[in-house]
């Protein structure tokens, strides 16, 4: 693995949209963020592809060349978008992958349809890249157990993170009646549970995304989590999917089609993240896990804080993570070597 340089005071991050872009309404979203990081102590440079033409945010050409060329220049240390989208897989064969493999490794921060990009950077690059927050997201102040984004690509020894034990069950804040918001709202209580109810103590390198789009990429040049399992066979795997709209049927196909591609051969544990994702009338989202991965003998954890029900814990692909899930602790230790 590959680990960026942690990001220290006065570093640059960059902001493209390689998904969606940002209509007018939520620029002063997007300023407020700005001035998040800035307030952390970071500068920030805005790219181009950050307007709205439809789903994404400019032609794909444009988005890969200039994702592309904010990951090669070695001033900028942290690249981030606005947020997801849907069409990021466009990008895969437009990315200059041959140009990037000598570049200093820079990080790539972002969760939903940033997966598609993220999970191919770390297994065809070797980098490390950061599932955490997308810059909307920014501005919140973590709660209690969880570190923000900026801390974990700060971080220059292991760090501990555990569950706040409370979430946001319905909703999103919103940003054009209130662009400047930076306190979760989380009104319900609950925390990780594991599928067979065991105790659990395991380590294994991280990797994974959202289920919706890290599962078309498992079918491309781009997505061998199996050999990427095999590179890491001493110590393993810790596989982390989240499931963001589709129903549990989907859910249940597209982890199973993950299963037939390799990606929990080499895993120790599997966590999945809390969803608002729909249940079924005959299958539920916990079935839908427990259906295509309950009998591989390995920990499933669910109800992680991974997903897209904040808050958000921010997880290092290519990490070296230890799970603890018993009666009295829920968390993750991740080494950045």
């Amino acid at each position: 693995m590959r680990f960026p340089r942690p990001l220290r005071p006065g570093d640059t991050i960059g902001v493209t949209a390689p998904s969606s872009g940002i209509r007018p309404s939520f620029r002063p979203r997007l300023d407020a963020a700005v001035r998040a990081l800035e307030e952390r102590g970071y500068s920030v440079v805005l790219g181009e592809c950050l307007g709205i033409d439809g789903v994404v945010s400019a032609p794909k050409e444009q988005r890969a060349a200039e994702l592309t060329a904010m990951l090669a220049d070695p001033a900028i240390r942290a690249v981030v978008p606005p947020w997801g989208g849907e069409l990021a897989i466009d990008l895969l064969d437009r990315i200059d992958w041959s140009g990037l493999a000598d570049a200093e490794p820079t990080w790539v921060v972002g969760f939903s349809d940033l997966t598609t990009l993220m999970v191919p950077v770390t297994l065809e690059l070797g980098w490390a890249t950061l599932h955490g927050s997308n810059l909307m997201d920014t501005p919140y102040a973590p709660p209690e157990g969880l570190l923000h984004w900026t801390d974990v690509a700060s971080a220059t020894v292991p760090f501990t993170q555990t569950s706040p034990g409370r979430y946001r069950a319905h909703g999103w804040d919103d940003y054009e009646a209130e662009p400047g918001v930076c306190r979760w709202t989380l009104e319900s209580t609950g925390t990780w549970r594991v599928l067979d109810g065991s105790a659990v103590d395991v380590t294994g390198r991280l990797i994974g995304g959202c289920i919706e789009t890290v599962g078309p990429v498992a079918a491309t040049p781009w997505g061998d989590v199996r050999a990427f399992g095999r590179e890491h066979a001493a110590e393993g795997l810790v596989v982390y999917l989240e499931a963001c709209e589709d129903g549990a049927y989907t859910i249940a196909r597209t982890l199973h089609a993950l299963r037939h591609a390799g990606w929990f051969e080499h895993a120790n544990a599997v966590l999945i993240g809390r969803t608002n994702a729909p249940d079924m009338p005959d299958l539920t989202q916990a079935g839908a896990v427990a259906d295509a991965l309950g009998d591989l003998g390995i920990p499933i954890v669910l109800d992680v804080e991974c997903g897209h029900v904040a808050p958000y814990l921010p997880l290092v692909n290519g990490a070296l993570a230890r799970v603890v899930a018993d009666e009295d602790t829920r968390q993750i230790t991740q080494t950045l070597a």
